[in-house]
């Protein structure tokens, strides 16, 4: 398939946009909040001292040196839990919106560079999913299938594409007009070989902020649907902590929300701050006018 690759003078070529320029404290802050759930996540195996079922003290046992994080109502460990919850909303988060980006990257990429009847038909298809109650198909779906963490990356990447898709299609028809690109195509390289070859690589970095930002939604999804008790993993997550801390009566009668209900919401409320970082962070760098 031949591409329109529009021959008209192109501006002058601009130094790319992270030439000279240093990723900013706050997205290696970011990187570093990541890179320690990646690191507690791969480790947990090696870590937990007891299963995440296994009774390992009274119930509601403060946090000590048998069980470091405390008991749940019933004596189960929630050191195990906490850290089956970072695997859980790693996983997912990679899986879902790792999802999210290949099919935002495709339709983006399709449409901002083929143009024309394409670009009509994908984004009047970005349009109608745009306008769906994303969350609420999700929590119908999720409430009628009890997905795994599979099933569940599958559904948010199916309805979740849209923006990312947008932001991407932005970008090709921002770089398709760049001289080098008309040269390439002149001298016979195929319109799919341009795109894979120069204009995705040109788009790293906003392809890249792109992805960390799907991520951070897929995550949020994971612990909403979980906290709502439609659970994606039998071995629990955070969300799942929440819920079950929630739903005991007592919670707030004794000293056990510290151990029991904080944990995970400091580990959420921390991971997706990190993750925002490092989006922010890569859309200054992608864009310096905008970062400041």
């Amino acid at each position: 398939m031949s591409t329109p690759i529009d021959l008209a003078p192109a501006p002058a070529a601009t130094a790319a946009p992270s030439a000279g320029r240093r990723l900013p404290a706050s997205g290696w802050v970011g990187l570093a909040v990541v890179a320690t759930f990646a690191v507690l996540a791969v480790a947990g195996p090696w870590l937990s001292r007891y299963g995440t079922t296994t009774v390992s003290g009274p119930p509601l046992a403060a946090p000590g040196w048998g069980p470091w994080l405390g008991t749940d109502a019933i004596g189960q460990d929630l050191a195990s839990q906490w850290l089956t919850g970072a695997r859980t909303s790693l996983a997912l988060g990679l899986l879902g919106g790792g999802g999210t980006f290949v099919l935002a990257t495709i339709v983006g990429a399709v449409a901002g560079w083929w143009g024309g009847l394409a670009d009509a038909v994908l984004m009047r298809l970005t349009d109608v999913t745009l306008v769906l109650p994303t969350v609420v198909v999700v929590i119908v779906i999720s409430a009628y299938t009890h997905p795994t963490v599979l099933s569940l990356s599958a559904i948010i990447a199916a309805t979740s594409w849209p923006t990312s898709a947008r932001l991407i299609r932005s970008q090709v028809l921002t770089l398709r007009r760049r001289g080098y690109l008309a040269v390439a195509a002149g001298f016979g390289a195929s319109g799919l070989r341009v795109l894979w070859r120069h204009v995705l690589p040109d788009s790293c970095l906003v392809l890249l902020a792109a992805a960390v930002r799907d991520v951070e939604r897929a995550i949020a999804y994971e612990v909403g649907l979980a906290f709502l008790g439609l659970t994606v993993s039998t071995e629990g997550s955070w969300g799942t902590m929440l819920h079950d801390a929630l739903a005991f009566q007592g919670l707030f009668l004794t000293r056990a929300w510290l151990w029991w209900l904080l944990p995970p919401v400091v580990a959420v409320s921390v991971l997706l701050v990190g993750l925002a970082l490092c989006a922010t962070a890569v859309d200054g760098w992608a864009n310096p006018r905008a970062g400041g």
